[in-house]
């Protein structure tokens, strides 16, 4: 089990952090363009939200989100430093049975040259991603609940150097709210359960008139 941070961003927005090799490599040594690749998020792997539930992107979670919205690179989580755009075509991203991948061709920004060495010096030891959830399911059966993404409207992707101790509130709601849910399906269905009788017992009584 992986420990990921996490945080609120704003819109219900939230992100997850973790430890995960990035490589850099040159792609022709005349232009001197450098590309960084590895994960920025993984399938299948149970996270530790903060010790408040675990946590699985499930496979293809990203996929319609991919067809739909523009993606960033940023430095550190900041929007007025993008290192890559899916739009531009400097930014590309993938689902495969890890999760999903992505590379990035780093521009001969100071950005862009800090992070080749930051990456190849072990500074920038993970990724990010900026996410909303769509579709989840909760199990409560389980202690802590876990939490699978089915899927989620990706925003950003971010290299990160030193993540932020969770801030939880987006999940719990979500929590909070699958319950809700349950409890009202639970008293909609006593409702229903206790019409029923009140109506066998009214159709009875009138049987004996």
């Amino acid at each position: 089990m992986t420990t990921p941070a996490t945080s609120k961003t704003r819109d219900g927005r939230e992100t997850r952090a973790f430890s995960s090799a990035i490589e850099v490599r040159a792609v022709t040594a005349e232009q001197q363009t450098r590309t960084a690749a590895g994960y920025a998020a993984l399938f299948n792997t149970k996270t530790d939200i903060g010790g408040y539930w675990t946590e699985t992107i499930a496979p293809g979670a990203f996929t319609k989100s991919l067809q739909e919205r523009d993606v960033v690179a940023l430095h550190s989580h900041d929007r007025g430093r993008v290192v890559g755009r899916l739009g531009a075509g400097t930014l590309t991203l993938r689902e495969d049975a890890t999760g999903l991948a992505f590379e990035n061709p780093l521009p001969d920004t100071t950005d862009g040259r800090d992070l080749s060495v930051q990456i190849d010096r072990g500074d920038i030891p993970g990724m990010s991603f900026g996410f909303a959830a769509r579709k989840e399911q909760w199990d409560e059966t389980v202690d802590p609940p876990h939490r699978t993404i089915l899927e989620a409207a990706l925003f950003e992707i971010t290299y990160t150097s030193s993540p932020a101790y969770p801030d939880t509130t987006v999940g719990l709601r979500s929590l909070e709210h699958a319950r809700a849910e349950r409890r009202d399906h639970n008293r909609a269905a006593a409702a229903a359960r206790i019409a029923e009788r009140r109506a066998r017992q009214a159709q009875a009584e009138r049987g004996l008139r």
